[in-house]
C-alpha cells in the first residue's frame, strides 16, 4: 500500500470514528423498546460502509474552517439518510439483495416488514439530526432540512430510484441512464458538499466550484460502481455481484461498453482534481479520495 493510501485510509478510519459516535449518542439503544426496530436501525447502520459522504461533508468543510465538531452530526444525518436508501434498495420488491456492506441485509435478518420501518425511521432520524445540530446556526438548520427534503425527495433519490426501477429490461438513452444517476447516486453525493460549504459560509464562487467538482465526482462513483458490479468480487465490495446485468438494469457499461465506462470515468477524476487546485495542500486529502474513487474495489 502507498504512503498516499495509508494516510487516506488513516483518516478516512478516523474521521468515520468521530462520525460513528456522533451517531451513536443520537439514535436509541438497541435494547430501547421496541428493541426489534432500533436492532434493525443499528444492523445496517453500523454494519461497516467507508461512510463517503460524511467524509465528504468534512472534508469539504476543512478546506475553509478547522472546527470540525459542529460539522458531526449533519455528516450523521446523511449516512442515515443513506442508509434508509440501501436497506430500500435491498429489498426484495426493489433490487432484492442478501447481502450489504458484507453482512446479511436488513430484510434477510429482520424481515421486509421491520426492513422497511427501519428505513423509514433512519429517513426521519436524518431530518431530526439536524434539527437538533445545535452548534449549527438556526436559519442554515432549517437551510439544511429544506435541501436534504428536496434531493431526497419524488424530484431527486426517488425520482431516480423510480425511473431505474421503471428502465429495467429496456434499451435506455443516453439522457435517461444520466437522469437516473445524477438523481439516484449524484445528489447524495453531492449534498454533503453543498453542505460543508454551506458550513463553512464560503463564498459563491467557492461554493460553485466545489458543486462542480461534486457531480464530476459522482457521476465517477457511479461509473466505477457498474464496472465493479461486472470485475468486482462479492468478498471485496460486500454486496451480490453481476445482480445489474442480470436484472438488465440501466447502467454506463451496458449503455456506452467497459471501455468506454472506463475512460469517462477516468477523465471525470482528472477534472475533479483540476477544480481543487486553488485549494493547495488543504485539498490532500480530498485529491487522495479522487483517487480512491478511480481506483476503489469496494
Amino acid at each position: 500500500m502507498s504512503t498516499k493510501n495509508m494516510v487516506l485510509k488513516k483518516d478516512l478510519k478516523e474521521k468515520r470514528e468521530l462520525v460513528n459516535i456522533a451517531i451513536d449518542r443520537f439514535l436509541p439503544r438497541k435494547d430501547e423498546y421496541p428493541k426489534q426496530i432500533h436492532k434493525a436501525i443499528r444492523h445496517t447502520l453500523f454494519a461497516g460502509g467507508k461512510r463517503l459522504r460524511p467524509y465528504l461533508l468534512i472534508n469539504t468543510y476543512m478546506l475553509f474552517k478547522d472546527d470540525i465538531d459542529k460539522t458531526l452530526l449533519v455528516a450523521g444525518a446523511i449516512e442515515m439518510l443513506h442508509t434508509y436508501t440501501l436497506i430500500h434498495d435491498d429489498l426484495p420488491e426493489i433490487d432484492d439483495d442478501e447481502y450489504r456492506r458484507g453482512k446479511k441485509a436488513c430484510h434477510v435478518l429482520f424481515g421486509s416488514d421491520i426492513a422497511l420501518l427501519a428505513g423509514d425511521a433512519l429517513l426521519i432520524y436524518a431530518f431530526q439530526a439536524i434539527a437538533s445540530s445545535e452548534e449549527v446556526d438556526e436559519k442554515l438548520r432549517l437551510d439544511f432540512i429544506k435541501e436534504l427534503s428536496i434531493e431526497a425527495g419524488h424530484t431527486g433519490l426517488i425520482a431516480g430510484q423510480m425511473i431505474d426501477i421503471q428502465s429495467e429490461g429496456k434499451k435506455i438513452s443516453k439522457e435517461t441512464l444520466e437522469y437516473i444517476h445524477t438523481n439516484k447516486t449524484g445528489k447524495l453525493i453531492n449534498l454533503p458538499i453543498r453542505f460543508g460549504c454551506m458550513l463553512a459560509e464560503v463564498p459563491e464562487e467557492d461554493q460553485k466550484r466545489m458543486e462542480n467538482f461534486g457531480q464530476k465526482i459522482g457521476l465517477a462513483f457511479q461509473i466505477v460502481d457498474d464496472i465493479l458490479d461486472i470485475e468486482g468480487s462479492t468478498e471485496t465490495l460486500g454486496k451480490t455481484i453481476g445482480k445489474d446485468s442480470k436484472a438488465k438494469k440501466a447502467t454506463f457499461p451496458a449503455v456506452y461498453g467497459l471501455e468506454k465506462s472506463k475512460q469517462m470515468a477516468e477523465k471525470l477524476i482528472t477534472e475533479a482534481k483540476v477544480l481543487l487546485e486553488p485549494y493547495g495542500e488543504k485539498a490532500e486529502l480530498l485529491l487522495m479520495l479522487c483517487d480512491f474513487i478511480h481506483t476503489r474495489k469496494f
